[in-house]
């Protein structure tokens, strides 16, 4: 423990200790506008679309670029704060999501936009992952469970405030600004952000902090891009041969990764990715899980959107407000999962969470078929009720089952890998969409066409989507019966995933 540390884990009372509460709120803050970033931006993806004439691949880059830049910086940012100091990487991060945001906002047409998405994701990358890095040199480990229930009040209030938000902020139009609003509301809050911080934030770094890893990181984007990029351009392009020998190429890529990761691993212990981790059964059965669980997640919430706005026609706060039930239930379920559901009946609960998303996810196939272009909101509840319990019973105790059995001196990579893998999985959903959603979509439609062609649409990808879940309850068999317990501190909790809210 440094000597910042300590002094900050021993003080009672006077002045340092009131400055650990302002330094609590300021990162706390900054992981509400991250969090509410990723999940308010999908509501605006059809006001994006029709305004700016972006097109179909743009609006998954928009999202996409985002969690893919978030994916490849998050394990870096977080050696970074090792490295250089917690205190001054969360400034950079805070400071360059503001400038990123504010390049969104002010972006002259799709490519800047998305190009400026890529931006604002890699600035996410070296600011979130400091949050619980400060709140562990911050505050002593009797104080940490009660600040780690704040942090999981901020991730359930910014993935249900995020819809609604970017709904309202739409709908207003306040000074003539439509969707950029959604980023620029981000620039006060980022500058008091950045003020504040580093008036209140004590710096702290890692007794021994590991080298960086750049080339592991490379590898990682490249690989993901030449997946990426033919799967979302593929369908307008006409699905060239080279988009298919990109895909291809990409596996080459993340196989010369592992063989990398292997050798940095035995020269200087530093690697990117822990190799040795998926020795163990159920973390590597837990990072697919993970994975999975992403892509379908990615999918889902896009083509929804999509669905509401486009095909149903509905406005972007009618759109928000239908997913009010869904969030609520994911919220109310992670906490009976966690607290009574798990500790009783352990793995069967993860298992059951995905059955009853899976059960949740048809039943809204068949109300879409049922109701047709009719269908109201009030008869969306149930469906999104039923799927978000089913996700809350999966999201919340899912990174301890996988961390369960995890050599105790590797818990913090395995978390920093976790939340890697669930941002690769979103961005990877978020490119099949294209294949799932756009690729049964007529390129030439007539107006009266536009509704019964994104609703057909829309019951493919959530076919799709079941699939996904009954995937995932099988995979959730190689996971630990009942996950033990962890000493606090030695992990990160749950709560610091980025929310599945995407």
């Amino acid at each position: 423990m440094t000597s910042t540390e300590q002094t900050l884990s021993t003080t009672a009372g006077g002045g340092t200790d009131r400055r650990r509460w302002f330094a609590l709120a300021i990162v706390m803050t900054a992981a509400f506008m991250d969090l509410v970033d990723v999940t308010i931006v999908n509501i605006a993806i059809p006001s994006i679309q029709r305004e700016e004439g972006a097109s179909f691949s743009q609006i998954q880059w928009i999202t996409a670029g985002y969690a893919l830049a978030f994916a490849a910086g998050l394990i870096t940012g977080g050696r970074l704060g090792d490295i250089h100091g917690r205190k001054r990487i969360f400034l950079v991060g805070i400071g360059g999501f503001t400038v990123a945001s504010a390049l969104c906002g002010l972006a002259v047409n799709p490519e800047m936009l998305v190009a400026a998405r890529f931006l604002q994701g890699g600035m996410a990358a070296l600011m979130v992952p400091q949050v619980l890095s400060i709140v562990h040199a911050t505050f002593p480990a009797h104080e940490r469970g009660k600040v780690f229930g704040l942090f999981g009040a901020v991730v359930g209030l910014g993935a249900v405030s995020g819809p609604l938000l970017g709904a309202l902020l739409t709908e207003w139009n306040l000074f003539g600004w439509g969707w950029r609003s959604i980023f620029l509301i981000n620039l006060p809050v980022g500058v008091a952000g950045l003020i504040l911080g580093g008036r209140f934030i004590t710096e702290s770094k890692a007794p021994r902090a590991l080298k960086l890893d750049l080339v592991g990181v490379a590898l990682v984007t490249l690989g993901l891009l030449m997946l990426l990029y033919p799967l979302i351009r593929g369908r307008e392009l006409g699905w060239p041969v080279w988009g298919y020998g990109s895909m291809a190429g990409a596996l080459v890529v993340l196989a010369a990764l592992v063989a990398y990761e292997r050798r940095k691993s035995a020269r200087d212990g530093s690697p990117l990715v822990e190799l040795s981790l998926f020795r163990v059964k159920s973390f590597a059965a837990g990072i697919a899980v993970q994975t999975v669980f992403g892509v379908g997640l990615g999918v889902f919430f896009l083509v929804w959107t999509l669905y509401m706005q486009v095909g149903l026609g509905w406005s972007p706060l009618k759109a928000g407000l239908t997913g009010v039930p869904f969030s609520i239930a994911v919220s109310v379920a992670a906490g009976m999962s966690v607290q009574k559901l798990v500790p009783r009946f352990g793995r069967k609960v993860l298992q059951a969470g995905a059955l009853v998303m899976a059960a949740g996810v048809l039943l809204y196939v068949w109300e879409s078929a049922h109701y047709g272009l009719a269908v109201t909101p009030w008869q969306m509840a149930l469906p999104l009720v039923v799927m978000g319990v089913g996700m809350g019973l999966i999201v919340a105790p899912l990174t301890d089952a996988i961390l369960s059995e995890v050599p105790r001196e590797h818990a913090g990579s395995a978390s920093g890998l976790i939340n890697t893998v669930q941002q690769m999985g979103n961005a990877l959903g978020l490119g099949l969409v294209s294949v799932v959603f756009f690729g049964t979509i007529s390129e030439h439609l007539r107006p009266d066409q536009v509704g019964p062609a994104f609703a057909d649409a829309f019951r493919n990808a959530l076919g799709w989507v079941a699939v996904v879940m009954v995937a995932i309850f099988l995979l959730m068999f190689a996971l630990p019966k009942r996950p033990a317990q962890h000493v606090e501190g030695e992990q990160a909790p749950a709560a610091q995933q980025e929310p599945a809210l995407v």
